[in-house]
Parts: C-alpha cells; sequence; structure tokens
C-alpha cells in the first residue's frame, strides 16, 4: 500500500490545497475549516477526530440526516440490482416509484391534476424551468418576486433572487422582475411591523397591479416561499399566503411556490403550502426530494402544459440513485410522522431561544416555522428604528457561529447583512441532541453578546 507524507494528506493541507485550487466564490468552506470523514445521523467527525452536530444538514437537503439507513439500502438495492444509474428521460421503475410515492404526499386537490418535469439536478435550474414553463403558456415575459427572497444563482433564478450583491455585477438581470414587500414584522418594510405588515403587503401588490399606471405589465407569474430561508427563516403568514393565491388568481397570474428548502416535512407539513391550504399552479422542488442525492422538479398544473418536446432538458433529469434514495426519504417522512415531530421540536426550540432573547438584548428577533429556525442578531446598543428592532449585527453572528463551530455545532447565517443565525436540523434529531444544539448555542451567544450587552463593544 502506498503511503503518503502527513504533510500531504492531514487535513490543514487538504484545506489548504482547497485554497489554492477552488474558486473565490466557494461558501461554506470559508465558514467551516472541516474536512468530513465519516457522518452519521446529524453528527459529521471531521479528518482531526473532533465530531460536530449538524444544524446546516445540506441546507435542508438532508431530511433524515446523513447516511440514514433507509437511504443507503435504497441505493445499496438500486445498485445491486443492476440499474442503469444514467438514462436521461426514458421511464425506469425507479422513476415511476419515485413519481408515484411524491404525488402521494401532496394535496389530492394538485395532484390529480398535475404534472411533474425532470429537471436538471438543481434547484435553481427547476426555478429556470418553471418560469420558462409560465412565460410559455401565457405568453409574457413579467414576474412577480419579493424582497427577501431566494431562488438560484442561474440568470432567470437570480433575476427573481433579491440579495443585491450577487446581482449587481449581472448587468441588465432583473429587467423583466417587478419586487414586491414581503412582509417582514420584524424589520417591516412599511415601518409598522405586526400583523399589519402583512396586511399592508397584500393591498400595495393589489393596487399596484390594478393601477394603469403602476408600471407593471401583466406579468408571466408570481414565485414566492412560505419560509423565506436564505431571507433568514422568515415565515410568510397564512393568511398573507391566502391573499397571494387570491390576488393572482382573480389575475390570472400563475403562482409559483418555491419549496425546495422547506419541502418534505421541514416546516411541520410535508409541503409548507399546506399551512394556508392553498393550491399553487406550480411547486419547484429539489433538496430533500432526492434523500441527499441531486434531484430536481417542478409539478404543476396539467392546464400550463404547452412545451414542444425538448423545450426544457438536462443531461442529468435522470438520477436513478436519487429516485430510489428520494423515494425512501419521502416514504419514511410519511410513515414516521417526521413532519409532526419537526412542528413539535421546532416549537420547543423556538421558545427556549424566545426565552434567552430576554437574557442578551443582542438577540432582537427568534423566529421559524418547524425545523427552519432563525435567530437574528442585533447591536443592543444601538437605538431601535420605528418598529423596535435594532441595527444588525453582521460581525456578532459571525462571531456567534465560530463560536458554536468551538464548541462542536455547525450554524449557518443567513437574512439581511448575514445577522441571522439559522438552525435547519435533520428531522430525525433526539430529544438528547435539541438539548445539546441548544445548551451550545445558548453558551457561544453567551459568551459573544453579554460584553456587548455591558458595553465593550459592538
Amino acid at each position: 500500500m502506498t503511503t503518503y507524507p502527513a504533510d500531504l494528506v492531514g487535513p490543514a493541507a487538504v484545506l489548504r490545497r482547497q485554497r489554492d485550487r477552488e474558486s473565490s466564490a466557494r461558501t461554506y468552506a470559508r465558514s467551516f475549516p472541516i474536512v468530513p470523514v465519516r457522518a452519521e445521523g446529524m453528527v459529521v467527525e471531521g479528518a482531526d477526530g473532533r465530531r460536530y452536530l449538524d444544524c446546516l444538514s445540506g441546507a435542508g437537503t438532508l431530511a433524515l440526516g446523513h447516511n440514514h439507513p433507509v437511504v443507503l439500502e435504497a441505493i445499496r438495492r438500486t445498485l445491486d440490482g443492476g440499474a442503469p444509474l444514467h438514462v436521461l428521460d426514458l421511464a425506469t421503475p425507479e422513476k415511476d416509484e419515485f413519481t408515484e410515492t411524491l404525488f402521494a404526499t401532496l394535496p389530492a386537490c394538485f395532484a390529480d391534476h398535475a404534472r411533474v418535469h425532470f429537471c436538471g439536478p438543481a434547484g435553481t435550474d427547476a426555478v429556470e424551468a418553471a418560469l420558462k414553463l409560465m412565460q410559455t403558456a401565457t405568453g409574457r415575459r413579467g414576474l412577480l418576486a419579493f424582497t427577501g427572497a431566494y431562488h438560484g444563482m442561474t440568470m432567470g433564478a437570480l433575476a427573481a433572487t433579491a440579495n443585491v450583491a450577487v446581482k449587481e455585477p449581472v448587468a441588465g438581470i432583473a429587467a423583466d422582475v417587478t419586487r414586491l414587500p414581503y412582509p417582514y414584522p420584524y424589520r417591516c418594510p412599511f415601518g409598522v411591523g405586526g400583523e399589519r405588515s402583512a396586511e399592508l403587503s397584500a393591498a400595495y401588490a393589489e393596487r399596484l397591479l390594478d393601477d394603469p399606471a403602476g408600471g407593471v405589465v401583466p406579468p408571466a407569474a408570481m414565485i414566492l416561499e412560505a419560509v423565506q430561508g436564505e431571507g433568514g427563516a422568515v415565515p410568510a403568514p397564512d393568511g398573507w399566503m391566502r391573499e397571494m393565491r387570491r390576488i393572482t388568481a382573480e389575475r390570472r397570474i400563475p403562482l409559483i411556490v418555491d419549496e425546495v428548502q422547506t419541502g418534505v416535512g421541514r416546516t411541520g407539513a410535508f409541503w409548507a403550502v399546506e399551512h394556508s391550504g392553498i393550491v399553487p399552479d406550480a411547486v419547484v422542488m429539489s433538496k430533500a426530494i432526492g434523500g441527499g442525492l441531486p434531484l430536481a422538479v417542478i409539478v404543476y398544473h396539467e392546464d400550463y402544459d404547452g412545451w414542444l418536446p425538448g423545450a426544457h432538458t438536462g443531461t442529468f433529469r435522470g438520477n436513478t440513485l436519487a429516485m430510489a434514495a428520494g423515494t425512501a426519504t419521502l416514504r419514511h417522512v410519511v410513515g414516521e410522522g417526521l413532519a409532526d415531530r419537526a412542528a413539535s421540536v421546532g416549537a420547543r426550540m423556538v421558545a427556549r431561544l424566545d426565552a434567552l432573547r430576554a437574557e442578551l438584548p443582542a438577540i432582537g428577533d427568534v423566529r421559524g416555522r418547524g425545523l427552519m429556525i432563525g435567530v437574528e442578531l442585533v447591536d443592543p446598543a444601538a437605538a431601535p428604528d420605528v418598529c423596535g428592532a435594532r441595527p444588525s449585527a453582521p460581525r456578532t453572528a459571525a462571531a456567534v457561529r465560530a463560536a458554536c463551530l468551538d464548541r462542536g455545532l455547525i450554524v449557518e447565517l443567513g437574512g439581511r447583512y448575514d445577522s441571522t443565525l439559522r438552525l435547519l436540523p435533520p428531522l430525525v434529531i433526539t430529544d438528547e441532541q435539541v438539548e445539546t444544539v441548544l445548551d451550545r448555542l445558548a453558551d457561544a451567544l453567551a459568551e459573544v453578546t453579554a460584553p456587548l450587552a455591558a458595553g465593550r463593544g459592538a
């Protein structure tokens, strides 16, 4: 057996080569200098032997955590059975089984008249497909999207995404997008906060669309998230979701709901739209539907199926292993009632974090739905705005993230100025792990923010 010097294979060397070879667009690797070698459930072990509790879960991809037995068994069975791993969009037993299982998770009123399109392996390609589908069906070009939104990094998805920093270098990227205010009570775009934020958001959207001098050409679609993930775990009120459905339906504007991060039980319902009871025209799905492997689809009402053959294709839209892993994941989430568990565990975590907010004034807001939780950090020494929100504290948030990592806890940031700690643990998190996560997070928050409350820095 060939052996290599430690300075070539050790974690420090691996990280050094990554820095030297990978593009400056790399993201998570900057925040987490870890070389994972083993993982099970929500535990990740690095090459240096350190173990971490993973509250990132592949940005919400790993509904069942790392290497869950039902996923591994489905992959092994597929490999051992000799199934073709790459067949473009040909029909296979694995695809048929996945489609049947996926449709069984959908509300019957949607599934009974739905079509599915298998896209390239990332959620952003599914967003592109949904936008093209509705442009084709309506003959229109424009798009309604929201502040705080994240839909991906390819051209159409990036146009719908709200983050200015990633859009600014790309000329003309948002030419056909009308940006509407998303209800965000803590940082209300109207400066009122509370329930009025959602009421004003709906009223603004409706009046703008009906104003002949409002500047909005009839759009091809509206796209939204029921809970904004990268936007800082900001949930939309159910009443506001119903208003968006009414407004779009009355004006014959197709409604696309992006469930890439919210789907498969994450928010306490199998699909986040179920909380409000709305039936969208199209749903974008990826991440957890592949059981940890790349898979993305759109499911939409059959009336919009006006594509010509080849209107949206992708070489890797026939990922047999992902379909097998996805089928196993979907069935396990349903069979074990993991959406309900996400709702109860998430509520318990939010309650404890909200109690911590009373002790640590650097915690400005605690919010979320199910196991999609955000803790927004602020400068406690600064004056609040008209809604009571203090300025964002990105450096504090980065310091807390680092302090969590020192304690063996992986959490990532999001939201405005990357000032929100985002918790996306797997749905299989145990009660003991819940307490450990909360203890480590509370300890890290106290260490970093207590000096700020005492007036020793901002």
